[in-house]
């Protein structure tokens, strides 16, 4: 029998899950029967094309943008690229500069042909594939032979535009007691329909996000690993325009922890809900695949709705979520499912309020990680006061046993922190995890309470939205700003023109390939 210190209702966490889980079958539905730009170009990443051209645009975006990319976009291009790299016997590279210039032409076969193309992509993708399977073991070898020390992981960013000068900050802040480093990306990187090509030095609010850029940040999050003598975990996203690039890319460079979202995109960057819902299916297998963690984003949705009033929004998206990623074979323990402490902190009981929603999450989340996110609404530039705030969170996350915590830094609100406001936050975190360590384990909440009335009527909204969103679907429930108070429409949005209906012809042995790895069945 479940055991709850919030005296849960464990009937009404299985309707609201099922529910959601009805949810998240329409969504998956919906979306297996759509491609992207993003997901095709994805495909031949992994089918070994690479490099850019003299702009600094990938070829695969040269390749799906071409004449034939275009009109075969909806029968997938895996095939007919191979196709034209066995009819020319260059290599996937070569054939992506010929398609790109137009001395080649990409063209679906059929009958053997066919049958002889779709083995090709399969071997033209086997390489990426054994990269995957190996970046996996060393991450497990890793951890079995260093670890990672004491949960909740203490998460702290790193954002100067510069990867090398990054990679400097990383290095501090992991031996300041960091495990794990996010890079934060370039301002509005997300709205980029590319990925930079190679290392970069100039960034806004961020570093660009690129292959070669995570391939440096991980060589040097192993070398101070070893030094540590514990992993250093990488975190970096998959979200955006290019989500299903991203996340094939963190795959191959083994980063642990991708941003993931199922509505953050649609929400916050106004891209077309069609295309981010269609672009996660493919990206949510690659991370399956891969091994890493993904981190959801309803943390966010209180920045612009008020906590108070929209908590059971948040656990809503948590179970969606949830529901969509166990349908790309992700486990579990691959869940950082988001959450915020965002309450006025002058309200009454806020505290008691924001325990209470912790707890909630991490008792109907029992095997996820859960990633919970600091105070950033209602700071005000008040570095004495931010420190306090940040304490309180930092106690809330130890009692009630998150598992990636997200440090909030005490001149939020002023600039992107520097190496000694980090150096403080994770001062801070680690005292309060050492001298609260099993605070949680003694604590038992009042029945009739304060703590688990509020969680009771959390779980009771959560249970009526779900139910909502059920018989209306979610596109209009975003449509009418269920969630974060924002409201966007099916057919709206960035990057709706790179949606195509799959053709009754459409074949991605690649997807398949993922599939397969991810554990999924009847892909």
């Amino acid at each position: 029998m479940k055991t709850s210190k919030l005296g849960l209702d464990f009937e009404k966490v299985d309707a609201a899950r099922a529910a959601a889980s009805e949810i998240a079958a329409s969504v998956m539905d919906f979306a297996a029967k759509r491609t992207t730009t993003s997901v095709e170009r994805a495909t031949l990443r992994m089918m070994g094309v690479e490099g850019a051209d003299a702009e600094g645009v990938h070829w695969v975006n040269r390749v799906v943008d071409s004449p034939t990319g275009r009109d075969l976009l909806a029968h997938g291009l895996s095939v007919p690229f191979a196709d034209a790299v066995a009819r020319t016997g260059m290599d996937a590279s070569e054939t992506a500069r010929a398609v790109a210039a137009g001395s080649v032409e990409m063209a679906m076969p059929s009958g053997e042909a066919l049958e002889h193309a779709v083995a090709a992509a399969e071997d033209l993708a086997a390489d990426s594939f054994r990269r995957i399977r190996t970046q996996r073991s060393r991450r497990q070898e890793s951890l079995a032979e260093l670890g990672e020390g004491e949960r909740p992981l203490l998460y702290v960013i790193v954002a100067t535009g510069n990867i090398f000068e990054d990679v400097d900050q990383a290095r501090v802040a992991a031996k300041a007691g960091a495990q794990v480093i996010a890079v934060i990306r370039s301002t509005a990187q997300s709205l980029l329909d590319y990925i930079p090509e190679g290392p970069t030095t100039e960034g806004f609010g961020g570093t660009f996000a690129t292959q070669a850029n995570f391939r440096i940040m991980r060589d040097a999050l192993d070398e101070v690993s070893r030094e540590e003598g514990r992993y250093i975990r990488l975190c970096n996203y998959a979200s955006g325009l290019c989500m299903p690039e991203m996340s094939c890319l963190g795959a191959m460079e083994r980063l642990d922890v991708m941003l993931n979202d199922a509505l953050y995109g649609i929400l916050f960057r106004n891209i077309n809900m069609q295309r981010t819902l269609t672009d996660q299916r493919f990206a949510r297998l690659a991370a399956a695949a891969g091994g890493f963690i993904i981190n959801t984003g309803e943390d966010n949705y209180l920045t612009t709705a008020d906590a108070a009033k929209s908590e059971h929004t948040v656990l809503a998206s948590d179970l969606i979520n949830e529901q969509i990623a166990l349908r790309c074979g992700l486990q579990p323990e691959q869940l950082g499912l988001g959450h915020a402490m965002q309450m006025n902190p002058w309200s009454e009981d806020m505290f008691l309020k924001e325990v209470a929603m912790a707890q909630l999450v991490r008792e109907v989340f029992p095997g996820c990680p859960i990633k919970y996110m600091p105070p950033t609404k209602y700071m005000t530039g008040n570095i004495f006061r931010g420190h306090v705030q940040d304490a309180l969170f930092n106690m809330a996350a130890v009692m009630t046993d998150q598992g990636i915590h997200l440090l909030g830094m005490m001149t939020e609100a002023m600039h992107t922190p520097h190496i000694h406001d980090r150096y403080l936050a994770l001062e801070s975190g680690a005292m309060i995890r050492q001298a609260a360590r099993h605070l949680g384990d003694e604590i038992e909440f009042k029945e009739g309470g304060i703590v688990r009335g509020y969680a009771a009527e959390v779980l009771e909204n959560t249970c009526a939205l779900l139910e909502q969103i059920r018989r209306e679907g979610l596109f209009d429930a975003i449509s009418r700003g269920v969630f974060a108070d924002v409201r966007r429409h099916m057919d709206s949005g960035r990057g709706l023109d790179g949606v195509a209906l799959r053709a009754d012809d459409y074949r991605n042995p690649v997807e398949s390939m993922l599939s397969l790895m991810a554990g999924v069945k009847g892909e």
